[in-house]
């Protein structure tokens, strides 16, 4: 064995187990309606009215402090709505009439810290939601349940002996073996560094569909939610701003700020004349809500192109950095005062120094009202 090759033991840890041997459940309806929590004069929540339907995936999605967790927490029986209604499967779990401990909602909750009991071994920790069950058969439960997700090998170890993303795994296990109608997870895959994260969340995933319950994820990474959920929830300063599909989030954001939290992209303000925006790089259609004589435009990076011939708009490339299948341009457009960015196929990327031409994908350009929208 070389050196640059794992140990077995190694190699063994990074295998999740068979697929579609997880025990499935019953899928639950969470919902909440009208729901606000404040803490001292800060409101966390403000008047949220959502909906996660039975074997759904979902994320809350939003920067830190926007109130996504505490809805979480909510739903996990942690905290109390100030006013509002939590149901499953329409019944009340909390609200001015009624509050059910969280022990007594089927629910899984997965923290970002995973919250493994350190002196209790890694089949201990999985069995640990299995009280209710003869301690033989809660134990044949819980090794199934590390055999799906390829640690069985650590049964007896404990969880200073495992890596992050193999606590990850336990927790997972942990969380998923009470067979929960509705599965929470906050910000699970944080802790995890960029290569093992992706490789995690998408067996996670794999195994949140083999369970078919419903799972509500909070995350702030826009990439992690568009790769991971059915439908996204996105939260600003304590309201639900915009819900829907990825696609629906990414190409259709409902205000500048939701724009900018999905893609980086370039600004400017043009004249508004009839129903288009004038600017340097064309005119683009304005929506027919808009009202003002100015507009504020949002080209997504990956929306300037190169045209094939001299056609569409000159612009000098002043920097490039080769990103693989792309490259990054900053391109001086003439009317325009600072460099645009664009993402451009690395085979027809021009060089720094050079002018070309460029032409706008409309598919990637956003217009809008032009006055203040808050920060995500």
């Amino acid at each position: 064995m070389t050196a640059a090759e794992p140990a077995p033991q190694e190699e063994r840890s990074r295998r999740w187990g068979p697929r579609g041997t997880a025990g499935a459940t019953f899928a639950g309806l969470l919902e909440f309606e009208s729901v606000s929590k404040s803490f001292g004069r800060t409101a966390a929540v403000a008047d949220v009215s959502l909906k996660l339907k039975p074997g759904e995936i979902a994320c809350l999605l939003g920067p830190s402090g926007c109130g996504k967790t505490t809805l979480l927490r909510i739903a996990a029986g942690i905290e109390r709505p100030d006013a509002g209604r939590l149901l499953f499967d329409g019944q009340e779990m909390a609200g001015p009439s009624r509050f059910v401990p969280p022990e007594r909602r089927n629910i899984g909750l997965m923290f970002q810290d995973f919250a493994l009991f350190p002196h209790l071994s890694i089949i201990e920790n999985v069995a640990f939601g299995l009280k209710n069950l003869p301690a033989s058969e809660a134990r044949t439960i819980a090794r199934h349940a590390l055999e799906r997700v390829g640690l069985v090998h650590y049964a007896q170890s404990y969880p200073h002996h495992l890596s992050g993303g193999e606590q990850q795994r336990v927790a997972l296990a942990r969380a998923l073996v009470p067979r929960p109608q509705i599965m929470l997870m906050d910000e699970p895959f944080s802790g995890l560094d960029q290569r093992l994260r992706e490789s995690v969340r998408a067996e996670t995933l794999t195994l949140l569909r083999e369970t078919r319950a419903s799972c509500l994820l909070v995350t702030h990474d826009p990439v992690e939610a568009m790769g991971l959920a059915d439908r996204i929830f996105l939260m600003r300063q304590g309201h639900l701003i915009q819900s829907g599909t990825p696609e629906q989030l990414y190409r259709q954001p409902v205000d500048a700020a939701a724009a900018r939290f999905f893609s980086d992209a370039n600004e400017m303000k043009g004249h508004v004349a009839g129903r288009v925006v004038d600017t340097p790089l064309g005119a683009f259609p304005v929506p027919n809500q808009h009202k003002g004589a100015e507009a504020l435009v949002l080209i997504r990076p990956q929306g300037i192109k190169r045209s094939e011939a001299a056609t569409g708009t000159e612009g000098l490339v002043t920097e490039t950095r080769f990103q693989g299948d792309d490259v990054k341009c900053s391109i001086l457009f003439k009317g325009i005062e600072e460099p645009l960015t664009a993402l451009i196929d690395s085979r027809s990327a021009p060089p720094r120094g050079q002018a070309a031409w460029f032409r706008i994908d409309p598919e990637h350009v956003f217009v809008f009202e032009t006055v203040a929208s808050p920060l995500m």
